[in-house]
């Protein structure tokens, strides 16, 4: 058997392995991120900073202008829509 084959044979699972671990970690910090972000957002009292703080005219402005629909809405769902949409989540 060739050589290279051989090599290709006994590195390529390992490689695969690797790649496989390294995607797992990066899924897996990725829901740690997104579950910190839900929490954050649960409460009023626990979003304060975004969501009671925050002038209503400027966040209903500030959301239009991102597309976001600010209609009927609770104002932690626009801050948290507004947040996903300007990066969060880590992305």
């Amino acid at each position: 058997m060739d050589k290279n084959k051989r090599r290709f044979l006994t590195h390529y699972p390992c490689l695969q392995v690797g790649n496989f671990i390294e995607s797992f970690r990066a899924g897996m910090q990725a829901a740690r991120e997104r579950e910190e972000a839900d929490k954050f957002f649960e409460t009023y009292e626990s979003s304060y900073a975004l969501t009671l703080a925050y002038p209503d005219d400027i966040l209903i402005e500030t959301a239009q202008s991102y597309g976001i629909d600010t209609e009927d809405r609770e104002k932690k769902e626009i801050v948290k829509e507004l947040f996903e949409k300007h990066g969060g989540y880590g992305t």
